[in-house]
């Protein structure tokens, strides 16, 4: 119900990185081997830069003055996304057998340290869950899921050895509520949502943070790529500048989770609270 990669909009604080790490934190140990270029400039590595919510969000950070890495598949759009700032291209394939481990090691090279990881690369389908190709579900579940976690695991070890840094997961409210035809996208991000339940506890005390982004539906080709237009009446699409926009405000401020629109933290909560009214509510509006 939600795009996932691309986004862009801020008006930063004076200084935006109060859960990143410090400039002047050493490099890890893999990147000190490499002798890497070093900089005093916050280090942003966004995936699905080529396009919506990770686009936004790139351009974003470079107008916050930071450091960027842009990773998605397609190099003409990186570029586009690229266009008028220092930001360094890294495409990539994610849902490749080594892509998130490639994709770590090159981000790490090129700067010798990532004080922010916005993943945001991911894909959608709609339809009913008995017409659902098999190779459909693994390829849901391994980009929207699987490979995020690998790249986490890849890129984390750097940060926690820095004592700084946060990762930004891209989500989605159908994470929150499970939306019907879009069963295994809303259970990739489901999981998504608990595994930065469960890491953020994890690195409690390393400086490092994770802030879940759950934005509702975003006016982004992602409809269109995954086949089906959306038709809901509620809730409205939002731009990927609001979610960009979102997406600073949370890294700004150290934020766990940022909810676009914030009413959209709602019906979590009385899925929580009051499941019987909640699939009430639901069977009538949708």
């Amino acid at each position: 119900m939600t795009t996932t990669g691309s986004g862009s909009t801020y008006d930063p604080p004076a200084d935006p990185a109060h859960g990143t790490a410090r400039a002047a934190a050493p490099a890890p140990a893999a990147a000190r081997g490499h002798g890497p270029p070093r900089t005093d400039r916050r280090v942003a590595v966004v995936t699905g830069a080529s396009s919506g919510i990770g686009a936004a969000t790139a351009r974003r950070f470079a107008a916050g003055g930071w450091h960027l890495l842009l990773s998605g598949r397609d190099r003409r759009r990186l570029e586009e996304t690229a266009s008028g700032t220092s930001a360094v291209l890294l495409p990539a394939d994610l849902a490749a057998p080594d892509g998130a481990r490639m994709l770590a090691q090159a981000a790490l090279r090129k700067t010798g340290r990532i004080d922010v990881l916005v993943a945001g690369a991911g894909i959608g389908w709609a339809g009913p869950f008995l017409t659902m190709p098999h190779t459909d579900i693994d390829r849901v579940l391994f980009l929207d899921l699987n490979a995020t976690l690998h790249l986490v695991r890849e890129v984390l070890p750097a940060m926690v050895e820095a004592g700084g840094g946060r990762v930004v997961l891209v989500g989605s409210v159908a994470g929150s509520v499970g939306v019907r035809e879009e069963a295994v996208y809303s259970a990739a991000k489901a999981g998504l949502a608990a595994f930065a339940e469960a890491l953020r506890q994890e690195l409690r005390g390393t400086g490092v943070g994770v802030t879940l982004v759950v934005p509702g539906p975003v006016e982004t080709g992602f409809f269109a790529r995954r086949g089906t237009p959306y038709h809901r009446s509620h809730p409205r699409p939002t731009s990927p500048g609001r979610v960009a926009a979102a997406v600073w405000d949370a890294v700004s401020r150290s934020r766990d989770d940022a909810y676009i629109p914030p009413w959209l933290a709602l019906p979590s909560r009385v899925r929580a609270l009051a499941p019987g009214l909640y699939r009430k509510l639901l069977n009538r509006f949708g």
